[in-house]
């Protein structure tokens, strides 16, 4: 990979009630914590989106979520949350499946989705895992 650094994972939630759906992009060797984030972004309880929820708005088959995959949010049901850590910088993400990475200014990357209708908000929220911590992405 040309950029190690500024590979991005992602967490595709949604709230307790299927209302609110949202992609959550931190970096690739940060951690998430949910009810932190719900804490600070005022959402309701939140949990990981079904495989339905990923094929009915993103249009994506279930495996490694994208955020160029809110392009095919025809609705506008989901919000992008990019941690405030990738905002001035590079960021990595596939263009449809996990077989290529594009790489991208993440204020490139947020334009995109914000002229397509979709919320971007940028946020604190990721602390870095340590060397042998496992992850789970979605």
């Amino acid at each position: 990979m040309p950029y190690p650094d500024c590979d991005a994972k992602n967490f595709f939630v949604r709230d307790d009630e299927k209302r609110a759906y949202y992609l959550i992009t931190l970096m690739g060797d940060r951690r998430v914590d949910l009810k932190e984030f719900r804490r600070r972004c005022g959402t309701r309880p939140l949990s990981f989106a079904s495989a339905d929820d990923l094929g009915s708005i993103m249009g994506l088959e279930p495996g490694p979520v994208m955020p160029l995959g809110l392009l095919n949010d025809e609705e506008w049901k989901m919000a992008l949350f990019l941690d405030a850590d990738l905002v001035d910088g590079i960021i990595g993400v596939h263009p449809s499946d996990n077989t290529a990475t594009v790489w991208m200014q993440t204020a490139d990357l947020a334009h995109v989705v914000e002229n397509h209708g979709n919320e971007v908000r940028i946020v604190e929220l990721s602390r870095r895992l340590l060397a042998a911590a496992v992850f789970r992405t979605v």
